[in-house]
């Protein structure tokens, strides 16, 4: 089983910056990509950045050049740096992964959600 656990969430004012974190732990063989998602009241869950193990990035349009999603494999963490914060970027924000685990059966893992509010 992969347990995924977030952190770094926090109230900001426009402009501001936090670092989010999420780490995966259990039974893991390989991660094929970690993600960022969202969401807001009333709104749909909304992919916001994601890495493959490869290292390719995905950034949803409203977030590029402000967020930096990267990784740690040793560690098997992934962040995402989020710089120049506006108000609609509030929401819950929850880190995704997908892989093997060791008897080589997929995994697709949640996060439990960290709140991000962008507040004057």
């Amino acid at each position: 089983q992969v347990e995924l656990v977030e952190s770094g969430g926090g109230l900001v004012q426009p402009g501001g910056s936090l670092r989010l974190s999420c780490a995966a732990s259990g039974s893991i063989l390989s991660i094929g990509v970690m993600g960022w998602y969202r969401q807001s009241p009333g709104k749909q869950r909304e992919l916001v950045a994601r890495i493959t193990s490869g290292g390719l990035t995905n950034y949803l349009d409203s977030v590029k050049g402000r967020f930096t999603i990267s990784r740690d494999n040793a560690k098997n963490t992934v962040y995402l740096q989020m710089n120049s914060l506006k108000p609609e970027d509030t929401a819950v924000y929850y880190c995704n992964a997908k892989g093997l685990i060791i008897t080589r059966n997929l995994f697709d893992s949640w996060g439990q959600g960290t709140q991000v509010t962008v507040s004057s």
